[in-house]
């Protein structure tokens, strides 16, 4: 697998990393522990160097199965986890980012990872109670301390970004991107350019759909959480099949998927793009994987452009109370 930067940091990590959440939470039950862990290895045989978690995801069971299949290997990762939420009960409880609570949190991400340094650790969601250089003061202690590597941040705005930036450089931010969702090119791109730093896309297939593989038809597991998000209502997804339908051109003219062209289309964008697409399935992470071996020239990119830009998304892509938690 090709590596990229992110930013002008020196973090290489491979064009395509693995999002884990949807092995232990969001998308229904949690899947089977030793599939899963077979699933994670199979991806450091693909050539996956980056592999992404959080406390909140499942809470908690979604590091300690990162950290159990990643310990053979650990020299060979790169391993991000995210702090931010009250989880003392186990229950998300709203956002709490304390310098106290974020270094109390990572002592008990080190040792569910089963790592001495985790090497990105990302501010979940920005906390409004918090001055961000707290939070960036805090995390440049532990940098200095060892027990950190890199500091991220997840769906912060710029002015945002650029004041945690000025306490500890940012390495990586991390947010939603993909054909269906564009705000980060003109909210974000910009001051991530300017200040040297990468982005690493969560959702790039737009939670699955585009794929392909989801229609209005399609019904979901009752704790999977697309059955709150509007974007996925039968009547959007009717109207939103149209992203698959400009990708589904392009590959079939390149002897590949939707999700292959989804995925290459975004790597196309930036260099210092990283995109980290989840799958509980072998075949869909070698699928994902070969994304980064996909090239698309520059008639095969204006096609897409031309097709996309015809198209309005239809649905918000969180429900109300998520959205408030974005973009501070």
């Amino acid at each position: 697998m090709q590596k990229r930067q992110l930013g002008d940091s020196n973090l290489e990590v491979s064009a395509i990393g693995l999002g884990c959440m949807s092995m232990s939470s969001g998308y229904g039950p949690p899947a089977d522990k030793q599939e899963m862990i077979s699933v994670i290895r199979t991806a450091v045989d693909r050539g996956v160097t980056l592999f992404d978690t959080a406390q909140v995801y499942g809470p908690f069971t979604n590091e300690e199965l990162v950290g159990e299949a990643l310990s053979p290997v650990r020299d060979q990762v790169v391993i991000a986890t995210k702090f931010g939420f009250d989880l003392e009960t186990g229950q998300s409880r709203g956002l709490d980012s304390r310098p106290e609570t974020i270094k109390e949190s990572v002592e008990r991400s080190l040792e569910r990872l089963r790592v001495d340094t985790i090497d990105l650790l990302y501010q979940h969601r920005v906390d409004p109670d918090v001055p961000i250089e707290d939070v960036a003061g805090a995390v440049k202690e532990l940098i200095q301390e060892g027990k950190v590597k890199h500091f991220g941040l997840s769906e912060a705005g710029a002015q945002t970004i650029r004041r945690a930036h000025a306490v500890q450089p940012v390495t990586a931010v991390q947010s939603e991107y993909s054909l269906w969702w564009r705000e980060p090119e003109t909210k974000l791109f910009p001051t991530l350019e300017e200040l040297g730093i990468g982005f690493v896309p969560f959702s790039p297939l737009g939670k699955g759909f585009l794929t392909g593989k989801i229609d209005e038809n399609t019904t979901f597991e009752s704790s999977d959480f697309r059955n709150s998000i509007p974007r996925f209502d039968a009547e959007a997804r009717k109207t939103n099949r149209a992203f698959v339908e400009v990708l589904s051109r392009v590959a079939e003219r390149k002897n590949a998927t939707a999700a292959q062209i989804a995925l290459a289309w975004l790597l196309a964008q930036k260099p210092w793009i990283v995109p980290i697409p989840g799958t509980t399935k072998p075949a869909r992470l070698d699928e994902n994987s070969a994304a980064a071996n996909v090239e698309l020239t520059p008639e095969d990119l204006d096609g897409i452009e031309t097709g996309a830009a015809q198209i309005t998304p239809l649905g918000a892509r969180y429900p109300e109370s998520a959205e408030r938690m974005v973009d501070r």
